[in-house]
């Protein structure tokens, strides 16, 4: 039999799978920042989506045939898709393609990840696919998917549950599953109040990464067996995996590095601190997550711009960034970016320090600013003087400030228009 380390066994997998990414959500726990759009479109990186990730990860896997299940807010993540994700070769059965809540199957929207899916089975069928790939769209991580397909045929699984070790304190945010020694689930909980550490630790939880390999036809028989289920949440966490656990063989595909072996890149940036954060450990010498990587690109859609760049050598106006990731477009004219990152077309002007902080796209900062450990949506103009991360009472008058302090701006909040919210 050949193995997962056969090239050509992994490629018949790959083509054989459909992958589906559930692209709806609306990320509440990021406040103001998705008013205007779903939690995948979010920016990330200095050029990127968050949805960027789960489909250079498919792309690079040798995946070529992904549906993105989109439905709050989507029109950003809809134009952001059409636009970066055009270029596989529909003539050769390639595509990322659209799939709206259009209430295919009844009347009702989403009501769950698994009601998600079923709603599309009509779709999933036309494309006749022997895996089902269901992953979730708003997680930043590099992964091959080709090793955990192999490992699922290998083992001759039903279900396949992407995992990885999570702090014990963090652990109720996700599912929470035991595994045996053969890596075969024996216990799940969708988000426990009081979870479980994994064998062997006191303070780490094995969690569910919202990844999801399932033989096509046990995915259409339990979905189907789902929606006559009286009291379903309809959900893959809550419902589907742990009613299977006794009937099915359903496993754990632990997510390691695989140069070194250790515990991989994942964060699930769905909170202001977690998205800051993220975004600010790119800025470091060798960060965790490689998007130098050639090896692995991440691919997306990037509006053409200029180089970056910086003007003024005067003494106390000197146009300079350190520690920091600026995009194209950017103009620092006489002002100092110390451990920040920013996207496209920021300009910040001269006299103004920027610290810690994130700057979305076509963020304008005037004169004479001070502004540290803040996340700046996109478009907003900060007005000449502005101090922000300075004063925590006067922050919280006009801005959101999370748990650990950063200061989140939107444009409504300096009481503009909302002209670049895409």
């Amino acid at each position: 039999m050949l193995t997962s380390t056969s090239g050509r066994f992994v490629s018949r997998l790959t083509r054989e799978t459909l992958a589906i990414v559930l692209a709806g959500g609306r990320g509440s726990r990021l406040h103001e920042l998705t008013n205007w759009r779903a939690k995948p479109a979010v920016h990330y990186g200095g050029k990127f989506r968050i949805i960027d990730f789960p489909l250079s990860n498919c792309v690079n896997s040798g995946i070529r045939r992904i549906s993105v299940l989109t439905q709050y807010k989507s029109h950003s993540l809809d134009r952001h898709i059409q636009r970066g994700w055009g270029f596989l070769g529909g003539e050769l059965g390639e595509f990322v393609e659209l799939l709206p809540a259009q209430q295919r199957m009844g009347e009702s929207w989403y009501a769950g990840t698994a009601d998600a899916v079923w709603q599309n089975l009509d779709i999933i069928r036309r494309h006749n696919p022997a895996y089902v790939l269901i992953l979730a769209g708003d997680h930043v991580y590099k992964m091959d998917y080709g090793t955990m397909l192999a490992a699922h045929v290998e083992r001759e699984a039903d279900i396949t549950v992407g995992c990885i070790e999570v702090p014990l304190e963090q652990a109720s945010a996700f599912g929470v599953m035991n595994i045996d020694t053969d890596n075969r689930i024996t216990k799940f909980q969708e988000k426990p109040r009081d979870p479980e550490p994994m064998p062997g630790s006191d303070d780490q939880a094995l969690a569910s990464m919202g990844i999801y390999v399932f033989n096509t036809e046990v995915l259409f028989r339990e979905l189907l067996n789902d929606q006559n289920l009286p009291g379903s949440s309809h959900d893959f966490g809550k419902d589907i995996i742990p009613s299977l656990m006794k009937s099915h063989r359903v496993m754990a595909f632990p997510f390691r590095d695989p140069i070194t072996g250790g515990k991989a890149y994942w964060r699930d940036v769905g909170t202001i601190d977690s998205l800051w954060e993220a975004n600010l450990e790119l800025t470091g010498i060798t960060p965790e997550l490689d998007l130098y990587d050639s090896e692995w690109p991440i691919w997306t859609y990037q509006e053409q711009v200029p180089p970056a760049k910086f003007v003024f050598d005067d003494e106390g106006r000197r146009g300079n960034a350190v520690d920091s990731m600026i995009a194209g477009g950017c103009i620092v004219s006489g002002a100092q970016v110390h451990h920040s990152l920013l996207f496209p077309r920021v300009r910040v002007h001269s006299y103004s320090e920027i610290t810690d902080s994130v700057l979305f796209p076509r963020v304008d900062v005037g004169r004479n600013c001070r502004i540290r450990r803040a996340l700046i949506d996109r478009g907003c103009q900060i007005p000449p003087g502005t101090v922000i991360g300075f004063d925590p009472e006067e922050d919280k008058k006009r801005f959101h400030v999370s748990t650990k302090g950063v200061v989140l701006v939107t444009p409504e909040m300096l009481d503009e228009a909302y002209p670049h919210v895409f």
